[in-house]
């Protein structure tokens, strides 16, 4: 990745990611996918599948969810949002883990034939009658693009989810926008990023820190049922000619209150974000 030095001036573009969750033989898994090397946002680094909200999210009829556009509104925990833009975030949650992991959370599986994402996702519900498991989604974090971006010249509002694995599925990347997926243990994800195997971006990075922390996929769960999901602006800095970025807690934060665990600032440094301290800094509390 290149340090970005661009500071755009359209607003963020909604977007959606979803962790899907498992539990391996030595504990919790999370599936990543390799952004193609040739994308303009994030090319060649390790995500979750995700992407932007598009017009066919916010158009899908409410006969295709296994919840309310009211009950979406308030589980998503944004009093602000309208809650048809809560609906459709949920829908393009679902929409991007189809087209980049091959997974689709609906209340019955598709035809096996069909559970390809090469094939457009609102015409498999419309031709098979599908209906999403939104409630399979639980919010787990809002991160919002800083003003000065570190990584891209974009700027991006995304709503990080979390769900469970269906047993009867299997996660594997498009080979179009994605070109690479595994399924890793947090601290095993951090591990190798730390050691140059995979390069990430600080989302990423931080989300995993904080998942490390859990054991089980039922410890996610219980966990998510316990607070509200955070909203994370962080705030960037050129600090002794190095990029830093802060976080809510962090003294040169506007916001005083820490809203995750583990650092509360990352540095630009050998061509990446960094936590002082090293890699240990990560499960601090």
């Amino acid at each position: 990745m290149e340090l970005n030095t661009e500071i755009p001036n359209h607003p963020p573009r909604d977007a959606s990611t979803v962790m899907l969750l498992r539990d391996g033989a030595s504990g919790i898994e999370v599936f990543l996918v390799k952004r193609h090397s040739a994308s303009r946002v994030l090319g060649g680094a390790y995500v979750f599948p995700g992407g932007k909200l598009d017009a066919a999210d916010s158009a899908l009829h409410h006969r295709h969810l296994n919840l309310s556009a009211q009950v979406l509104h308030t589980k998503l925990g944004e009093p602000e949002t309208p809650a048809d833009k809560a609906s459709a975030l949920f829908v393009a949650a679902l929409r991007e883990t189809f087209e980049e992991a091959g997974v689709l959370l609906s209340e019955t599986p598709p035809a096996r034939d069909a559970a390809s994402a090469a094939q457009d996702f609102h015409t498999l519900l419309e031709a098979q009658g599908l209906r999403l498991d939104v409630q399979a989604l639980h919010p787990w974090v809002r991160w919002i693009t800083p003003r000065m971006p570190s990584v891209t010249n974009r700027r991006f509002d995304t709503r990080f989810f979390m769900a469970a694995m269906p047993a009867q599925q299997t996660a594997a990347h498009d080979n179009v926008e994605t070109t690479a997926s595994a399924w890793l243990r947090p601290r095993e994800a951090l591990e190798q990023y730390w050691n140059h195997a995979i390069d990430m971006a600080p989302p990423q990075i931080m989300s995993l820190a904080h998942l490390a922390r859990h054991a089980s996929v039922a410890s996610v769960l219980a966990d998510l049922g316990t607070r509200t999901p955070a909203t994370i602006l962080p705030e960037s800095h050129d600090q002794d000619g190095q990029r830093v970025i802060c976080y809510p807690g962090d003294p040169r934060h506007s916001v005083s209150t820490r809203a995750l665990p583990g650092p509360t600032r990352l540095v630009w440094r050998n061509q990446r974000f960094e936590p002082e301290g090293g890699l240990n800094a990560l499960w601090a509390d």
